[in-house]
């Protein structure tokens, strides 16, 4: 059904003149990006060298951080901090600080009462000054993504699961989003541009999801939820979901067999929105999927079957690099983090070793493109599912 971009062409017409992720401003403000830090020259890293003494390959002149551990207390500049770290971090995200410094926020993919989804203030220096919760009491909170708005979108991923709208400066109460479905959330991206949000779902035959709030962005208190129809031309349709809350309804019936003409996906996992492109993985078949929202034109970027020596696979969380680049994080695989390029070209950017039983999880850049964020879900003990939070940094230009 698919048909895989040729490694000799760019996905569109209108993107043959620069990379697919071209940066220019973006949820974040990418384009505050600095082009001193290395992370923006990501075909010019070279190779990984030996383990640190926190266990990750990094490029030549990478400095690694271990800034948070599961069930021990955040340390800060003021001390511990009373907040102990989640069990299982998942997805994860950075946002500004009023008055300079960044916020990294992080799910929690434990089950009740221990889900939910923990915060780390940082300074201008990259010096944690205080760790607190800003939702709690939720269940296998996975992925999610950032809103323009500056809020969080926490997903769970279990059956019914819902997706709540968090606060990361830690004032606001989280609130829930009903109508954004209930099902096995993945992860959530926004177009801001047409005011409409993309939903994967962490099924073996779960379902690409579009939402359309009645009265536009911010508010997502109510509106119209899709699903994906992909025909054999690539072009994809958008069918309208009976029932967004189907366990108050039509209990037998799941949200991703409400529409019988719905295309299933072989296990959504991170999802993306940069220049009019929804970009998304699944992890069952290691693809890269890129959506273009103006022409409804879907396409494989990647595809680890397809690929001569491919060196990605486990496909899950995702973010964009600082150089336009799309950063991809391994559920197993060979615990790397892999940047692609506009023609699916991978390339190791971390390795994490001795943690094999691990997946990394919720890579994330500061708001200055200096610092990179992402944990090891279940750190050296799967068991005990201690995860590993860390920061890497790049040598100055």
């Amino acid at each position: 059904m698919t048909i895989p971009i040729s490694r000799r062409r760019l996905l569109t017409q209108a993107l043959k003149t620069g990379p697919i992720l071209a940066l220019g401003g973006g949820l974040l403000e990418l384009s505050t990006f600095s082009k001193a830090h290395a992370f923006s020259l990501s075909d010019d890293l070279g190779p990984l060298q030996a383990p640190d003494a926190n266990g990750l390959r990094l490029p030549i002149g990478y400095t690694s951080r271990i800034v948070a551990i599961s069930e021990q207390p955040v340390s800060t500049l003021n001390g511990n901090s009373d907040y102990k770290w989640h069990g299982s971090p998942d997805g994860g995200a950075c946002f500004k600080a009023t008055g300079g410094g960044w916020i990294y926020v992080s799910n929690s993919e434990e089950y009740f009462p221990s889900g939910g989804v923990g915060a780390l203030a940082f300074n201008e220096q990259g010096s944690v000054v205080a760790a607190y919760s800003i939702l709690s009491g939720t269940v296998g909170n996975c992925a999610g993504g950032p809103t323009p708005w500056n809020t969080w979108l926490s997903c769970e991923e279990v059956d019914c699961g819902a997706v709540y709208e968090c606060d990361p400066y830690g004032v606001k109460p989280a609130v829930k989003r009903p109508a954004l479905g209930y099902f096995k959330h993945e992860a959530v991206a926004v177009d801001p541009e047409r005011g409409q949000l993309y939903l994967t779902e962490d099924e073996k035959d779960g379902c690409l999801y579009r939402f359309t709030p009645d009265n536009g962005l911010p508010d997502l208190s109510s509106g119209i939820l899709e699903v994906a129809h992909v025909n054999a031309e690539q072009q994809v349709s958008w069918l309208a979901i009976e029932d967004a809350c189907p366990h108050k309804v039509l209990l037998n019936t799941r949200t991703r067999y409400q529409v019988p003409q719905a295309t299933k996906f072989k296990g959504g996992e991170g999802i993306w929105y940069q220049k009019g492109l929804i970009i998304f993985s699944t992890k069952r078949d290691n693809r890269i999927w890129v959506l273009d929202v103006t022409t409804n034109l879907l396409k494989v970027l990647y595809d680890a079957a397809q690929t001569e020596n491919a060196i990605l696979s486990g496909v899950d969380n995702l973010t964009a690099m600082p150089s336009g680049d799309i950063l991809v994080a391994e559920d197993g695989g060979n615990m790397q983090l892999v940047s692609l390029d506009a023609q699916g070209h991978g390339q190791p950017i971390i390795q994490v070793v001795g943690q094999e039983s691990s997946e990394i999880t919720g890579p994330a850049f500061s708001p200055n493109g200096k610092y990179l964020y992402f944990s090891s879900q279940r750190g050296k003990d799967a068991e005990k599912r201690l995860g590993i939070t860390y920061q890497v940094w790049a040598p100055e230009g």
